[in-house]
């Protein structure tokens, strides 16, 4: 009788392990993923796996060391190549065989035995009484391991099973206890090429994975045979597979969408996800991109070169218009002049152009459309009222242009060009950039406020800001923290009333009164005309220049029909006040009002006045309305200058020769000492009041105010005051009674209506205070004739910052370091009028001077100041704000928010 024949051997890669005895195998591939064979271990039989609920069985438990000879098959021969025997027994449904791990049989590993002799399988035998020659060898290796104890014949196997958690109760709660750990893993299926199921180590969580910021072509669904796969589906999850099936792998949790996990997949080779973008079998989602923990910046770079390959699902891809812009098309510096909207800037470039271009990918606030109720069909837009103001009247539109305004205008900025949208029919061609300053992205700091919204774009549509994903999270976290337009509370509306006609005259008499008022230029209508914003009386008023005449630009006519012609230079007049004052803070004083309401006075700009900047510039004159009032010098020195120039206006001026009975024009005396004076004066500082304002007692005086207030306490103990004995009237010198239970004199500044509150300043002390009127008593006579302890200063130089936040932080920063128990020593360096500005330092010499350390630490802006005595000072602070400037401290921590100022604007220091 002839021996059997040789079994034929085959080769393959294993591609996975399903139990102890059962084992994928892939053969050579033939054109597309290579064919699949499933085949059992001849003559064993393994312990079963654990196996979930499904609709038609009930959850199993493992047999003990099922997942031990699992594991031991999985670690030995996933990803090798193997050689095995394949045979099917009569009557049998399935394929068996025995694998070989080596170069051939004869020398190779028997993985069969080898499972045997650990105790990890048992030996099947049909029949006991006629095992094979194979069969009675695994049986003597069985013994053997029987004998010694192990694997599933150890006395302690019942321990040897899993507790596998198929399903998770919270998941976000999950999720949030593990953020971003990486946790050891086993990819157990892969459904797709970014899906796939896994074992979460050691605690066997099994999950459905969706890999983050990626998504892969879709494969047919196996419990649908009418789906089918989309193209590069099935090698998408074959690269997947052939890398990561079974293997060991970390899994870093990021979210949850739905009842899938979403995280990244981390093999030790690298990211699979940045794998399957580089080789064109995946596209990056917005929705998920956020969320990675390792960044985005990979997984864009890999998406970008497989399209500039053009492979795969690419193979079509073209790219968009502005990819292709080089140089100074692409990325350029320039200089913001103006705010429109919340998302669209005016920059001006180095060769004076001036530019608009948009914020990329973001949205700015809008009006919320209303939803027709249901069954209803939507409405047509409806025209807008003539009265509605978008800036006011869009929830947080003025917060989010008020944000841009501050940041922005007059600074230098770095454009760079994402894309251009093409015209439509209700909108032109718009330039959309990412816009930095500094190292802040200005469109992600908005959206991060709340300010704006992120644009959500079809999948693969380029057409977005190159820092998308930046911008995505930086709404996710605003989102969160119910900021801006995310709150649920805050409306975001701006109340402003318009202030024309009758109602101008209500508001005339509290601007007189109240002297300089701070606001902001939002429209500039001709050199002289022009609409402000005055946030503290929450309202706009339009505004004329007093004291000078200034030529008209072109204009629309009455009723719409053609245009007005403009006068000469109208045009280069409205220009001049544009740039230097168009959404500029400004402060203005007002005198009068024209018979249409508008508000007549002065403005000032960087502390220039504009009328004085207008008419020496040759673009206005003056006019005679200007001779009664303070400015009128400097209104006629200016057009002197002019004139003599022949500027503007003044070109064909001719000067006439002056009579004998002409009056000389007055003119202020300019003399002024050449070296600078040094006495330092010792003082307590009492009080900071705003814009740097501040009151001192002199130390010398001390004594004497000391002696005074025993006295004033003394007089009222013998001789307490009547209530309601005294009527207070406005200016009146009186005694104030303080929280402290003490008496203090006090100047009256105010009377409430009805007289039962008056605002009362303490004239020794600098403070004030709103008091009831029975708080206050005439000041007995032998009081009234000492002059005021509390001497108003004002630092010297330098100035507050435009921004609120940085204004109040500036402010409280002098009080902490002005407001001591000790003295200080005060030196005055200018006057205005009747106000001294002063240096303050913490020694007599003056070299610890103050003024010097809010410079250094980035509180307070240098107040340029063209004076011979000062100048080594001034170039003392100056390098105390280079100092400040470098270190990006405090103000300047969005880099420098004074350079493009002053001389590219024409204003002279």
């Amino acid at each position: 009788m002839s021996a059997p024949a040789a079994p034929t051997l085959h080769r393959g890669i294993v591609k996975q392990i399903l139990s102890g005895d059962s084992v994928v195998i892939r053969g050579p591939p033939k054109g597309g993923p290579p064919p699949e064979k499933t085949i059992l271990l001849s003559n064993i039989l393994a312990p079963k796996l654990a196996r979930r609920a499904t609709t038609s069985a009930d959850e199993t438990k493992d047999e003990p060391f099922a997942w031990e000879a699992r594991e031991f098959l999985r670690k030995k021969l996933v990803g090798e190549s193997v050689l095995f025997t394949l045979e099917k027994p009569p009557n049998a449904t399935r394929d068996y065989g025995v694998i070989y791990l080596g170069k051939d049989a004869a020398t190779g590993e028997n993985v069969v035995e080898t499972l045997v002799s650990e105790g990890l399988v048992s030996v099947r035998v049909r029949d006991p009484s006629r095992p094979s020659a194979e069969q009675a060898r695994l049986l003597e290796i069985e013994a053997a391991a029987k004998s010694a104890g192990k694997g599933k014949w150890s006395p302690n196997a019942a321990t040897h099973v899993r507790d596998c958690k198929w399903n998770i109760e919270n998941m976000k709660h999950f999720v949030e206890r593990n953020q971003g750990k990486p946790i050891k893993a086993i990819v157990e299926h892969v459904r797709d090429g970014s899906t796939v199921r896994a074992f979460l180590l050691p605690d066997f969580y099994h999950i459905t994975l969706m890999i983050s910021g990626i998504r892969c072509p879709q494969t047919k669904m196996e419990n649908n045979p009418d789906s089918v796969s989309q193209p590069y589906g099935d090698e998408a999850k074959f690269f997947v597979e052939s890398k990561l099936l079974q293997r060991d792998v970390e899994i870093i949790l990021e979210s949850v969408n739905n009842a899938n996990f979403v995280g990244s997949l981390v093999h030790p080779k690298g990211n699979i996800a940045e794998a399957l973008l580089s080789e064109g079998f995946a596209h990056c989602v917005d929705w998920s991109m956020a969320l990675v923990s390792s960044g985005s910046d990979k997984l864009r770079a890999a998406e970008k070169q497989a399209k500039e390959k053009r492979i795969r699902r690419w193979k079509d891809w073209t790219p968009s218009a502005a990819s292709l812009l080089t140089g100074k098309e692409k990325e350029y510096t320039g200089t913001v002049m103006e705010i429109v909207g919340a998302d669209a800037l005016i920059v001006r470039l180095s060769n004076g152009q001036d530019k608009k271009i948009f914020l990329a990918s973001i949205r700015p606030p809008r009006l919320a459309e209303e939803k027709p109720k249901e069954g209803e069909a939507p409405k047509p837009p409806q025209p807008r009222d003539k009265s509605f103001r978008p800036l006011y009247d869009i929830p947080h539109m003025f917060e989010a242009r008020e944000f841009l305004r501050k940041k922005l205008v007059g600074k230098k900025v770095n454009v760079v060009v994402d894309y251009v949208q093409p015209a439509s029919d209700k909108f032109p061609e718009k330039t959309c950039c990412t816009v930095t300053i500094g190292n802040a992205n200005v469109a992600e700091a908005m959206v991060s406020k709340g300010l704006a919204t992120v644009i959500r774009y079809k999948q693969n549509d380029d057409q977005r800001s190159s820092h998308y994903d930046e911008l995505l999270s930086a709404e996710t976290k605003a989102s969160k923290g119910l900021k801006g337009l995310h709150s649920k509370k805050d409306t975001g509306l701006k109340r402003v009333n318009e202030v024309s006609g009758q109602s101008s005259k209500t508001y005339l008499a509290s601007f007189q009164r109240a002297g300089r008022l701070r606001g902001v230029v939002e429209f500039v209508a001709s050199g002289s005309r022009m609409r402000i914003h005055i946030e503290s009386e929450s309202c706009v008023i339009t505004f004329l220049l007093a004291g000078i005449s200034c030529p008209r630009g072109s204009r629309p006519a009455a009723g719409g029909q053609g245009r007005v012609e403009g006068e000469p230079f109208g045009e280069e007049a409205l220009l001049f006040t544009r740039e230097r004052v168009l959404q500029h803070d400004v402060e203005i004083k007002v005198d009068s009002t024209d018979k249409a309401g508008s508000m007549i006075g002065w403005l000032w700009a960087e502390n220039h006045n504009l009328s004085v900047l207008l008419v020496e510039a040759g673009l206005a004159s003056v006019h005679n309305t200007a001779e009664k009032t303070e400015f009128y010098s400097q209104l006629k020195r200016a057009e002197d200058s002019a004139k003599a120039k022949k500027e503007k206006i003044w070109k064909d001026y001719v000067e006439q020769e002056k009579t004998q009975n002409e009056d000389d024009i007055p003119v202020e005396d300019e003399k002024a000492p050449v070296e600078r004076k040094k006495e330092y004066t010792a003082a307590y500082i009492t009080e900071v009041a705003d814009e740097l304002h501040f009151y001192a007692q002199k130390e010398d005086q001390g004594s004497k105010l000391v002696a005074m207030m025993d006295e004033l306490t003394q007089s009222f103990k013998t001789n307490p005051p009547l209530g309601g004995a005294y009527t207070p009237k406005k200016g009146d010198l009186c005694a104030a009674k303080f929280a402290d239970g003490n008496w203090y004199r006090a100047r009256i500044e105010k009377v409430a209506k009805g007289g039962a509150d008056v605002e009362v300043f303490y004239v020794d002390y600098g403070n004030r205070e709103s008091v009831s009127t029975s708080r206050c008593a005439a000041l007995p006579p032998a009081f009234t004739a000492p002059k005021p302890y509390a001497h108003e200063y004002t630092l010297a130089l330098v100035k507050l910052p435009s921004d609120v936040e940085d204004r109040a932080d500036a402010i409280d920063e002098v009080k902490k370091v002005l407001i001591t128990n000790d003295p200080v020593f005060i030196n005055v360096e200018y006057r205005v009028g009747t106000q001294e500005f002063v240096s303050v330092a913490t020694d007599k010499e003056g070299k610890d001077d103050i003024i010097k350390y809010l410079l250094e630490e980035g509180f307070l802006l240098l107040e340029n100041r063209r004076d011979r005595r000062l100048k080594k000072l001034m170039d003392e602070y100056h390098a105390s704000q280079e100092a400040a400037k470098r270190a990006h401290a405090r103000i300047w921590q969005y880099g420098d928010i004074t350079e493009d100022d002053a001389t590219e604007f024409g204003i002279k220091r």
